[in-house]
C-alpha cells in the first residue's frame, strides 16, 4: 500500500511499520551511538510489540540504508547477544530501507507538542530522560 495513514498501518494489515526516520552529521554522532540509543529506549526482545502496542507494526526492526550501516548493526545485535545484555533473544529484524512514508502533520515533533499528554507522560517521558542521561550523562 503506498502512502498508508496512520489509522491503516494501525490495523497491522498494510506491512509497514512505525518507524523514526533518522537523518543524522556523522561529525555530530555516530551510527554507532544511534544503535546504541535504539537499543536503550526499547526492548528488542519484545516480538511483534512494544509494551502495550501489539502488532507487526510495532516490530523492533532497523532499517539500514547502506551496507556499512547493515553490518554494523548486525555486528551490535551480535555482540549485544553475546554480551547476555538481555534475559531473551533479540528479535530486531534487519530489514531493506525502502519508500519511507512520512506521518501525518499531527505525529511531527508530537512530543514536543503534546508533552501533557498520557502516552507521552507515561511511555515516551522517561525513553527521552533515559537517552539524555546515557548521552549527556
Amino acid at each position: 500500500m503506498e502512502n498508508p495513514t496512520y489509522a491503516q498501518v494501525c490495523t497491522g494489515q498494510t506491512g509497514h511499520a512505525e518507524a523514526v526516520k533518522v537523518t543524522f552529521d556523522p561529525q555530530k554522532i555516530t551510527y554507532d551511538e544511534i544503535l546504541e540509543v535504539f537499543f536503550t529506549v526499547h526492548d528488542p526482545t519484545q516480538l511483534n510489540r512494544q509494551g502495550n502496542d501489539i502488532g507487526t507494526q510495532y516490530r523492533s526492526a532497523i532499517f539500514p540504508v547502506n551496507k556499512d550501516q547493515e553490518d554494523k548493526a548486525r555486528y551490535y545485535i551480535e555482540a549485544l547477544e553475546k554480551s547476555g545484555a538481555y534475559e531473551r533473544p533479540i528479535v530486531t529484524t534487519i530489514e531493506h530501507a525502502e519508500t519511507f512514508y512520512t506521518a501525518e502533520d499531527y505525529h511531527q515533533n508530537y512530543y514536543n507538542r503534546n508533552p501533557n499528554e498520557m502516552y507521552c507522560q507515561i511511555v515516551a517521558r522517561p525513553k527521552v530522560e533515559k537517552v539524555k542521561k546515557s548521552l549527556c550523562g
